[in-house]
């Protein structure tokens, strides 16, 4: 089956949520749900400063989305001046199931990847790719065209953040693309992150 990757549009969304689901089942944002996901993808349409695109094959069915910022520090805080009132009706179900949660869930919506020192890099927000086509090549050229979208605009290297534990084949994944670990560190709750950055004139350089 050929697939080819292509801008995120808001066709994409509802599909790209399914995915997220199935790829992430037990991640916290996925616990926050359908809608908050929804809304989460969809924001990502409205800023002049988001990338994003998606892997489809032949008959348009989504494997995979990438999304992410050229601008992490003020990104969120636009998208939330924006659209709060649709986050927090969003976020009231979870918050009703488990009232715990909620500075956790307000570290998640100000969350903008722990912007590492150095150059401004973009930020790769989310990356997910549905479980039984993984391994087939459509992360990579995923990441590939986050990666020249966000070079295109002038963006000197990009930065994400991923789980340290059980989390293997992920950070093989980012080391294979070229991605350097920069930090590790642990959220308020303890889990462990690993924080990988690709600039592009060490790249260049390399080359």
């Amino acid at each position: 089956m050929i697939w080819t990757v292509e801008p995120f549009r808001l066709e994409h969304v509802e599909a790209s949520v399914a995915i997220h689901r199935r790829a992430f089942p037990s991640f916290f944002l996925t616990g926050l749900g359908t809608a908050f996901l929804k809304e989460f993808y969809t924001s990502f349409l409205a800023d002049d400063a988001a990338i994003g695109f998606v892997a489809v094959d032949g008959h348009g069915r989504v494997g995979g989305i990438v999304v992410g910022t050229t601008q992490p520090a003020g990104y969120f805080r636009r998208l939330l001046w924006r659209r709060w009132w649709a986050f927090a009706a969003a976020s009231l179900a979870a918050l009703l199931r488990k009232p715990t949660i909620a500075g956790r869930l307000v570290r998640a919506i100000f969350y903008r990847g722990s912007c590492p020192p150095g150059v401004p890099r973009s930020l790769l927000s989310s990356i997910a790719v549905a479980p039984e086509l993984q391994g087939q090549g459509l992360g990579t050229a995923l990441v590939r065209a986050f990666l020249e979208e966000a070079r295109a605009r002038g963006s000197l290297g990009c930065y994400l953040t991923t789980d340290a534990a059980n989390n293997d084949s992920t950070l093989r994944f980012y080391h294979r693309l070229g991605w350097r670990l920069e930090s590790v560190y642990r959220t308020p709750e303890g889990r462990a992150m690993h924080r990988y950055v690709l600039d592009f004139f060490v790249a260049k350089k390399a080359g």
